[in-house]
């Protein structure tokens, strides 16, 4: 983790606006002594956000530019998620990725945000066989990848891997719901936690939050159902297709920022169109290339 140290007053109140470009004490009205700015985003600035009934965004990076944007924007959390397999390394689902190929992402997103608290996903292999396994693997996300916290996928047959970690001095985000490193047990990509199956999502988030997980990832879950976890557990709840009643949101970033081509989830809601935007700039670039109007007189030495 990063070395700075942060201040326990709220979230909100310590953030100044813009995130990462503001002043270091923000207005407070006469009454109030000024908030001290966050030098960085901490896991228990995000419990105090639930706590205070507030919220905050998290979204995922895989490298420093989208890292230095999203941070300097003022999402609070960003997650070098395993989707970089079908997002950054051309595959179909997030099975493939491994570790190795994770930990220079993680390195370049760490180095790149200045505030954010980095969170790092472990690949599908890498912490299921054993506690031993999750800690050792935690490890190197921490040592080689700098991430601030990791997130593993599973209920509360995880919740003793989740414990050792944590005793270990790792940070763990719970993943459930659907977790796509288990889409091919789960029937693919199918909504978790109807009906009489809410109770189970209750259960694996109440253990694993007994188990030491700062934060619980909820994914493709009944907005009622979603209600339910969170008034189950004292921690903070993210949200990804599980309504608007949790303590933050997260989206990977190209189905948020419309570079991603092809039909969208449901709960993907698109604030541009980046893929038309780089398209239109490569063809004129193009263009001018091959009508020689590119490199002109004021591009030459």
């Amino acid at each position: 983790m990063a070395s700075s140290s942060s201040s326990d007053s709220s979230m909100s109140a310590e953030v100044p606006a813009p995130y990462g470009n503001g002043p270091a004490e923000v207005a407070a009205p006469p009454s109030e002594t000024p908030k001290k700015a966050v030098s960085r985003i901490r896991t228990h600035h995000l419990q105090q956000a639930k706590t205070n009934g507030e919220r905050f965004a998290m979204l995922t990076a895989y490298e420093q530019y989208s890292a230095e944007i999203f941070d300097q924007a003022g999402i609070e959390v960003l997650l070098v998620g395993d989707s970089a397999s079908n997002n950054v390394f051309g595959n179909e689902t997030s099975l493939p990725v491994t570790v190795d190929e994770l930990l220079p992402l993680c390195r370049a997103v760490s180095r790149s945000a200045k505030r954010a608290l980095v969170v790092a996903d472990l690949p599908f292999g890498s912490y299921e066989v054993s506690p031993q396994q999750g800690v050792a693997t935690g490890v190197r996300f921490l040592k080689e990848g700098l991430a601030h916290a990791v997130k593993i996928e599973g209920g509360k047959f995880y919740a003793e891997t989740v414990k050792a970690m944590v005793q270990a001095g790792i940070p763990v985000m719970a993943h459930i719901g659907f977790t796509p490193q288990s889409e091919h047990s789960l029937g693919g990509y199918r909504v978790q936690g109807r009906g009489d199956d809410a109770a189970r999502l209750i259960e694996d988030a109440a253990a694993l939050a007994d188990a030491g997980a700062f934060c619980i990832l909820m994914e493709m879950v009944p907005a009622e159902t979603a209600a339910a976890v969170d008034a189950a557990v004292q921690v903070p709840t993210i949200g990804i297709g599980a309504g608007n009643v949790t303590t933050g949101q997260v989206l990977v970033w190209q189905d948020m920022a419309g570079l991603r081509g092809g039909k969208m989830a449901k709960f993907v809601k698109q604030y541009a169109d980046l893929r038309t935007v780089l398209s239109d700039a490569a063809r004129a670039y193009g263009d001018d290339v091959r009508s020689g109007q590119f490199p002109g007189p004021e591009h030459s030495f």
